[in-house]
């Protein structure tokens, strides 16, 4: 796991400046299909060199899908039960994967969103201590950590240690605070954007708008140096460009996530400065066919 590759983009950033360039990690080559599996597996790790992971408890958690996916799969390898609540209104790609995997799931108010899974779990938890584990995935330092001693050194690593901006959309926020945060202390002077959604009421599934969401605990804004707005239609219309000019079928963070490096490399095209800028596509397109973004 983890080492995954750096793409780049030949037609989308063809009016760039050779000095300007985007990359890409595919996380998708994860055993799991996303950037989720480090996180999952850092938290299990963990979890049982501390001794709250033991055999005969089940592990618990909410999620808009890839985390719950790769908890799913890791509980199927090292023997627990898995229990997961997610908003009803999933991909059914998704919901069908988790149950693939055996995992018990319980729906939860699709207009609640990812909130309202977070909340049933946590209520779930608190009343039964003794036989969930809760991974916690929003407030486990854990989720972050598996970033700070991973993603962050492999972009540092690819690019020679010529990485000037790391862009990454928030959901938990673990990529963004582990990525960004190591990567500041390799080079002070690193560009860490965040994107979230620009408004509440938005399909872009698996992200948080922070002012409006349930805040996770891991989450660091004095980590970015700018907060980018990305609006659905535009990351669904990059989407549909990725597959039809790079030939790459990504999931629709991966849209949301070019955007807005697009956004910063043409920034810095336009005042003459150059720019190594990476960011993350947590994982490809396959579970997203059947909802509105590839038609």
């Amino acid at each position: 796991m983890g080492n995954t590759p750096l793409i780049g983009f030949r037609r989308i950033t063809a009016h760039l400046p050779a000095n300007v360039a985007i990359y890409a990690k595919a996380e998708w080559h994860n055993p799991g299909g996303s950037v989720k599996d480090r996180a999952a597996l850092n938290i299990i790790r963990t979890a049982e060199e501390r001794g709250l992971l033991t055999p005969g408890k089940t592990i618990l958690d909410s999620t808009s899908g890839n985390t719950g996916i790769a908890l799913a799969m890791f509980g199927a390898v090292r023997g627990y039960p898995v229990r997961l609540f997610l908003p009803e209104n999933a991909s059914p790609e998704r919901i069908q994967i988790l149950r693939a995997y055996g995992a018990e799931l319980s729906l939860t108010d699709p207009l609640a969103g990812a909130d309202g899974a977070l909340v049933a779990a946590r209520a779930l938890a608190a009343a039964e201590p003794d036989r969930y584990f809760y991974a916690d995935q929003y407030n486990n330092p854990a989720n972050w950590q598996a970033h700070y001693h991973g993603t962050a050194l492999e972009i540092w690593e690819q690019t020679c240690k010529q990485v000037t901006h790391f862009v990454a959309v928030l959901g938990t926020s673990g990529t963004f605070v582990g990525t960004a945060r190591r990567l500041k202390e390799l080079n002070p002077a690193l560009q860490a954007i965040s994107l979230q959604p620009d408004s509440p009421f938005n399909g872009l599934e698996g992200m948080k708008h922070m002012p409006t969401a349930i805040r996770p605990g891991i989450y660091d804004p004095r980590l970015a140096d700018a907060n980018l707005g990305i609006g659905t239609e535009a990351a669904y219309a990059m989407l549909r460009r990725l597959a039809r000019e790079e030939g790459l079928l990504v999931g629709i963070s991966s849209g949301a996530a070019l955007t807005g490096a697009l956004q910063i490399a043409e920034a810095r095209a336009a005042a003459g400065q150059a720019a190594t800028i990476v960011t993350i596509f947590a994982d490809s397109g396959f579970k997203y066919l059947s909802g509105a973004a590839y038609r």
